[in-house]
């Protein structure tokens, strides 16, 4: 059975999926689970979202945050990503703009549809699901990647 149908028929992994959706609500979105949970959720969740219901599950994430924190986590997320070596075309105009959901969902949204993963392995440490507890050593890192995740779970499991 795939994720998608074992996310869509209930049990135990749909519950567990809606029990981190609702923690994601409740208190900072980076508190309420461990780096591990995060990442491991969002490499599962990511690859089911189209790049429209990824861009949106991220904006909805990043309006969670403070226009302070998108800021700080704009500027964290593209002097990481540029160390990669992955530029985006709308990086240098104005700093600024991460302070924006829209924007900051834009550039994430691209960045996931032109290197799948990459936000994750920038953010979350490595690619492979695994990592120490040191993963997510920003606390907006995580609360980007436990939103997306948890937005994307609620997206998925409407039945789009």
């Amino acid at each position: 059975m795939s994720f998608l149908e074992n996310l869509m028929g209930g049990g135990q992994q749909r519950q567990e999926f809606q029990d981190f959706a609702g923690r994601y609500d409740q208190g900072h979105p980076a508190e309420g689970y461990d780096d591990n949970e995060v990442v491991n959720r969002y490499q599962q969740v990511s690859q089911q979202l189209s790049p429209q219901d990824y861009q949106q599950a991220s904006q909805q994430s990043f309006e969670r945050m403070s226009p302070q924190e998108r800021m700080q986590f704009g500027q964290y997320m593209q002097q990481h990503a540029q160390q990669q070596g992955y530029q985006d075309p709308a990086w240098g105009e104005n700093d600024n703009q991460y302070q924006d959901p829209g924007y900051l969902s834009q550039v994430t949204g691209r960045m996931h549809q032109q290197q799948p993963g990459m936000l994750g392995q920038l953010l979350g440490g490595g690619g492979g699901g695994g990592g120490g507890a040191s993963m997510l050593s920003n606390p907006l890192a995580k609360a980007a990647l436990a939103g997306v995740a948890a937005m994307g779970v609620r997206k998925l499991m409407s039945g789009r």
